[in-house]
């Protein structure tokens, strides 16, 4: 992280203004009173048996956080359950005829398909006595590899239901990045898919994943679903190690698999995400814990009952997916939608078909979606009814005020509450955000830390900064939530997220601070402001400014719909402001313009942030997930080389990009 000698981070971007919960809806909340948070101080830790009061346990814990070893928190224990009965199981008799997933594929009304919770309870059985008759037991790793179709959550729980870990890999990643994570884990099994459909042209997945499994350095099983049913397949090859996933299923019709009783700190899951070293990080969750956090935030912060139909639009590949599409949603007894392809296809207008299709209750995305619904225009959600929307909910990065209070008119007809939500593949689930029936929105700040969450804004030497001020986001106590460590890496983990500002030669759990590596502002009322990662901080002339705050004061500019901010090379200041912006479909590309984005941001954040040049581009250059790649931003800057461009969506813009800069 920074340096302790490094000149604090500064916040310079002025309040933003304030919006009470609608009416209507903090009448209906599922937390209404404010009382919770005092509460849950005064009884912590054991608050947090109202997240655990939320599941059947097989068998009850006795403790519930073992703090005796620090960092390696255990929460639960002496508790046992299974997260596939607790997702499916325990819902049949009331819920057993109601859906539980409705899947919208990306052919507009052909390939639609709905799953009561008594169809998925028997595929997801059916599943599971395939996977186990293949030779999966208790704590195999099992790897998938797939995009949005059902069959993905489907053998989620089944992995779950025989107590085998499952380790998503998202499908847009390369045949490396597959090989890598079943090397790491270990992992013999793999499930994956022929294809699927991206803006109306079928993709070849599988040979994606052939050239993973060479690479795979011991033996491995394959299932292959059969995604492309109607002539669009690729085919696929079968042998003594791949499987026809029908096939398959259709050999154990019927079957029923009693749930393994998981011990609370048994792993549910893996997860690898990016890490300084380069090498992926297996971030891993319990049964417990993680099932128990991502159903009480699930209530509590996005609002959903058994009666909803919660979209989220997220790929499952994500952490987000897991927690907010998959099991917090199933957990509560809902209807959980997943989309498989993008917004724009095949008109920009498909995100709201859906919703009005569906008459989905809440919507939880992503500011980077919000930013392109801004740039295409209103015309497109004015099509359709979005009065079936009850909360709307971002995820994913910091919002800016502009695109936060434009979701709000447009999409929410100020009548949902908007939560923006802080949290990380580490967290499990949310952890700072405003509860909406109770809390005050701040177009831009994420919101006060969660009940029971000690969230807080430090300097360099681990001091609470004063209100106003920019520093650090740590969280000082253990959640039921959090990783528990790295895949046989514990010192990684120590390493990667405490001994920023731990004592690490201690044994009492208050020397010990969970980092982040955000940067992050508090006001005077404890909302937190995400400032963005600290590697995204620039150095300008000793000054330290977050990269959120110079984008959001250019978004404020009217015509510009997107904005990048990196720091390039500068002989008098050391870094200067580079910014990168996207216009609006109906805004012309003019001097004018520029200089308005210059006179914004000396306004907003004052003249020691002017940016040093301002381009105007097409798009910005982005990973699968939607994430500006901001390295390669920084490379055009100092005209350097750019480097590998394998990892993005749009890998052409950055020529576009580049060319204009130079221009």
């Amino acid at each position: 992280m920074s340096d302790p000698e490094e000149v604090e981070l500064e916040a310079r971007l002025e309040e933003q203004e304030s919006f009470d919960p609608p009416a209507a809806f903090a009448e209906q909340a599922n937390v209404d009173d404010a009382s919770i948070y005092d509460e849950f101080e005064a009884a912590w830790p054991d608050c947090w048996e109202a997240a655990a009061g939320m599941l059947d346990w097989d068998e009850a814990y006795d403790t519930v956080l073992d703090d005796s070893t620090p960092p390696f928190y255990e929460w639960f224990t002496g508790g046992s359950l299974n997260a596939s009965a607790n997702c499916l199981d325990r819902h049949l008799d009331e819920r057993g005829d109601e859906v539980a997933v409705e899947w919208v594929g990306e052919p507009v009304d052909e390939d639609n398909r709905s799953f009561t919770y008594g169809e998925l309870h028997r595929e997801v059985n059916e599943t599971a006595a395939a996977l186990r008759d293949l030779g999966v037991g208790e704590d195999d790793v099992v790897t998938m590899y797939m995009p949005m179709v059902p069959e993905l959550p489907v053998a989620m729980l089944a992995c779950a239901r025989i107590g085998a870990p499952h380790s998503v890999v998202f499908a847009g990643f390369s045949a490396d990045a597959l090989a890598t994570r079943m090397n790491a884990a270990d992992s013999e099994y793999l499930v994956t898919c022929d294809g699927y459909y991206r803006r109306g042209d079928p993709l070849d997945h599988l040979s994606k994943a052939h050239d993973g499994l060479a690479n795979v350095d011991h033996g491995t099983e394959t299932v292959v679903v059969d995604r492309l049913r109607d002539g669009d397949g690729f085919g696929h090859g079968s042998g003594d190690d791949e499987h026809d996933y029908d096939d398959l299923v259709a050999a154990h019709e019927g079957a029923t698999v009693e749930p393994v009783s998981r011990d609370a700190e048994d792993m549910l899951f893996l997860m690898y995400t990016s890490g300084t070293t380069g090498e992926p990080k297996g971030v891993k969750h319990t049964t417990g814990g993680y099932l128990s956090w991502v159903s009480w935030t699930s209530r509590a912060v996005l609002d959903v009952t058994p009666e909803d139909t919660y979209f989220c639009s997220a790929d499952i590949g994500w952490i987000t997916g897991h927690s907010y599409i998959v099991y917090g949603p199933l957990s509560l007894g809902t209807t959980t939608m997943m989309y498989e392809g993008t917004p724009d296809h095949p008109d920009n207008d498909r995100l709201w078909q859906i919703v009005e299709d569906y008459e989905a209750t809440q919507l939880y995305t992503a500011p980077t979606a919000i930013r392109a619904f801004m740039k295409w225009g209103t015309e497109y959600p004015e099509r359709h009814d979005l009065s079936s929307l009850r909360l709307l909910g971002t995820v994913g990065e910091p919002i800016n005020p502009r695109a936060w209070k434009w979701y709000y008119k447009h999409i929410g007809d100020e009548a949902c509450p908007v939560v923006d939500t802080w949290w990380q593949t580490e967290t499990g689930g949310m952890m700072v955000t405003t509860l909406p029936g109770v809390k005050t929105m701040k177009p831009g700040s994420a919101g006060p830390p969660l009940p029971g969450v000690d969230a807080t804004v430090v300097d360099t030497n681990g001091d609470e900064v004063e209100a106003g001020r920019a520093g650090y986001l740590t969280v000082g106590r253990p959640w039921p939530g959090m990783l528990r460590t790295l895949y046989r890496n514990d010192e990684r983990f120590v390493d990667e997220y405490w001994a920023e500002f731990s004592d690490t030669d201690s044994d009492d759990p208050a020397d010990w601070v969970y980092s982040p590596e955000d940067g992050a502002k508090v006001d005077e009322d404890g909302y937190i402001t995400v400032l963005g990662r600290v590697d995204d901080v620039l150095n300008v002339s000793g000054h330290r400014l977050g990269t959120m705050e110079i984008e959001s004061a250019i978004v404020g500019v009217e015509g510009v719909a997107e904005a990048a901010v990196v720091g390039g090379d500068h002989e008098v200041k050391g870094e200067a402001v580079y910014a990168y912006a996207i216009t609006e479909d109906d805004q012309a590309e003019s001097e004018e313009l520029r200089e308005r984005v210059v006179e914004a941001v000396e306004a907003a954040i004052g003249p020691i942030a002017r940016p040093e040049r301002v381009v105007f581009t097409p798009d910005l250059p982005k990973t699968r997930s939607g994430k500006i790649m901001r390295r390669l931003l920084e490379n055009i800057a100092d005209g350097d080389a750019l480097g590998d461009t394998s990892t993005l969506r749009n890998p052409e813009v950055v020529d576009d990009i580049q060319a204009r800069a130079s221009d």
